[in-house]
């Protein structure tokens, strides 16, 4: 059984997650240099619902290029993405 304690903590650590993913929510994980989008994944495989959240997130922002990496495999995985709909920035 688990204890009262653990139960404690454990729901501390859930609200602390919906808190930060309700203040981020569908944000980039990162932007680097203004410039890249990257999205940090630790999945088997790389999905292509995975490569549509990071393009989505290119169209979004309007930015070029991004890095879709994986840390979920043996070898690192890695996706460079371009943007189609980028609209040069005046």
């Amino acid at each position: 059984m688990i204890k009262e304690e653990q139960n404690k903590i454990t729901r501390e650590i859930i609200d602390s997650a919906m808190e930060v993913h309700n203040t981020l929510g569908r944000r980039v994980d990162f932007l680097v240099e203004n410039e890249i989008s990257l999205e940090i994944k630790a999945v088997i495989n790389l999905e292509d619902v995975h490569l549509a959240q990071a393009i989505n997130y290119l169209e979004a922002y309007n930015l070029q290029t991004g890095l879709l990496i994986n840390f979920g495999v043996k070898s690192l995985q890695y996706k460079r993405l371009f943007n189609k709909k980028y609209k040069v920035k005046s």
